[in-house]
């Protein structure tokens, strides 16, 4: 069974342990590093400031890709890279990845032949990790896939194959299979400070930013696997180092299905920011995305911009027969990537996907860079790095066949609650206890009051944003949605939790404050 949070914490506090590794972040490559770690058999833990996943990770375009956009740049190591972890996640988490075909539509005479010749190679770099042939396929045949793609002027299509998942769900099901592996995860600890022991890193201080005060935790060697937030951390160790991270804004924008009634996606090779616009089928919805955007100052909670917004509306449009408004987004999100710096930076869409590795001269070991596709193997170069630098055994990485936690080949029930693997049995459970627990906690939500019973048990979920914005995906779905069920949440988050009615309070307007920021 789970440790909870309380009990990891009184863990750390009484009965103090000396980490092999500590992993600073929790998002997709701090969760890939300390399940590569953990799965070495070191000793391992990972300290997240906020809830796990709740940065980057959690605001992805959802898909498992090895990035036809990258092939167009001329990066065929990175896209080769990204296909074979396409086709390990697709076996080590049948139950949150799936194959997803996209349509290229053809406007003009010489996209067919361009882009078709494209795909065949991305075919042909898949090799055996293929999901399906690329194929070119008539006008007709263009429009009964995606019944509501823009006719006039449509030649015809190209269809081929990637990867779709539920990005928030894998990072929890992560950490869940970092404890199963003996690890420890433990969210809303913020590292404030390295320790340091003649010259080297041997420690961190973190705050607990839900009891507050502070715990020691001494290791072997630190990784920093912080995302946006790599310089911060950087700083604590050198405060006079430059940045390394070219923080790039991603804007999503989420529509009612009527306006992509279908079970293939949309992808269109080149925008008017050079980025490509993905239309993709997600949880019932259509995800329209995205944007790549330079910021200046990192945020877990950026906000898209008014123009951002217009663009996705804008380009959405011109590709569907019935042109999104303003009032038609149900949720827009934004996610920061953290690209690393290279020259002047001033074209964040031409930066590299690739990830990067780097020592300091006290021995803090740090990853920057990569993408959701790749977590797994950016967790296994980093810890190849730290087990070297703390003078580790040499184990081998053992995660390319590692099942992650929920794993199940067939599906165990009907969507949406397939995402939960293996322990839908037990969420079944809670609900045959108490009826009222099967009941959805809004009309326009799929999500069962179930779901948050088990979500604070057994998914660490702390607050009402946890459950509604990564436990379930209420928030992405539907902003509206979830700020009229977020005074159920709390209820029974309260009950759960011990809390008192000032909690449920404080909770309900915390989520509001946030929530609004998903509206358009």
């Amino acid at each position: 069974m789970m440790k909870s949070r309380d009990e990891i914490l009184g863990a750390l506090r009484d009965d103090p342990v000396f980490w092999d590794v500590i992993v600073i972040g929790g998002g997709a490559t701090g969760l890939g590093a300390a399940v590569d770690s953990a799965a070495r058999g070191y000793r391992t833990i990972l300290l997240e400031q906020s809830d796990f996943s709740k940065g980057t990770s959690s605001r992805s375009t959802k898909l498992i890709h090895g990035g036809v956009r990258y092939l167009q740049q001329g990066n065929v190591r990175l896209v080769l890279e990204a296909l074979r972890e396409r086709g390990i996640l697709l076996q080590n988490a049948p139950h949150l990845v799936h194959n997803l075909p996209f349509v290229v539509p053809n406007y003009d005479w010489w996209e067919g032949p361009f882009y078709g010749m494209g795909l065949k190679i991305y075919d042909m770099l898949s090799g055996r990790f293929g999901l399906g042939p690329s194929m070119h396929i008539s006008r007709e045949e263009t429009l009964k896939r995606i019944p509501t793609l823009e006719s006039g002027g449509l030649r015809g299509g190209i269809i081929y194959h990637d990867a779709q998942f539920d990005d928030a769900r894998l990072a929890v099901n992560l950490a869940q299979t970092l404890a199963d592996l003996g690890g420890t995860p433990v969210n809303y600890m913020q590292v404030t400070h390295l320790l340091k022991a003649k010259g080297g890193v041997d420690g961190v201080v973190a705050r607990d930013m839900e009891g507050g005060g502070e715990i020691e935790i001494r290791g072997r060697v630190a990784v920093n696997a912080t995302g946006v937030f790599t310089d911060a951390i950087l700083r604590m160790d050198d405060p006079a180092i430059p940045d390394c991270v070219v923080p790039s804004q991603g804007v999503h924008i989420v529509l009612d299905k009527t306006f992509l009634p279908s079970e293939s996606a949309i992808m269109v090779p080149h925008t008017a920011d050079g980025r490509v616009l993905f239309a993709v089928p997600w949880h019932d919805r259509v995800v329209v995305g995205t944007t790549d955007t330079p910021v200046a100052k990192v945020s877990l909670e950026p906000r898209p911009l008014r123009e951002e917004i217009d663009f996705l509306l804008t380009h959405a449009a011109r590709y569907l027969t019935r042109d999104p408004s303003e009032s038609d987004v149900l949720s827009t999100f934004a996610g920061l990537r953290p690209l690393v710096r290279t020259g002047n930076d001033l074209d964040t869409a031409s930066l590299s996907r690739e990830h990067a590795v780097q020592v300091s001269g006290s021995g803090l070991v740090t990853i920057t860079g990569g993408k959701w596709t790749t977590y797994r193997k950016m967790g296994e170069d980093v810890i190849n790095t730290a087990a070297e630098v703390a003078g580790l055994d040499a184990r081998r990485p053992a995660t390319d066949q590692l099942r992650i936690h929920g794993w199940l080949k067939h599906k165990a029930d009907v969507y949406p609650r397939d995402v939960y693997g293996t322990d839908i049995v037990g969420l079944k459970k809670i609900a045959s206890e108490n009826p009222a627990l099967g009941e959805p906690i809004h009309p326009k939500l799929f999500y069962q009051a179930s779901e948050v019973i088990w979500s604070v048990r057994h998914e660490w979920a702390r607050t009402v944003e946890d459950v509604l914005a990564r436990r379930t995906r209420a928030l992405f779905l539907d902003a509206r949605a979830s700020i009229e069920a977020a005074p159920a949440v709390a209820r029974l988050m309260a009950e759960e939790l011990g809390r008192d009615p000032s909690w449920e309070a404080e909770q309900v307007q915390k989520y509001l404050e946030l929530a609004e920021g998903y509206l358009p």
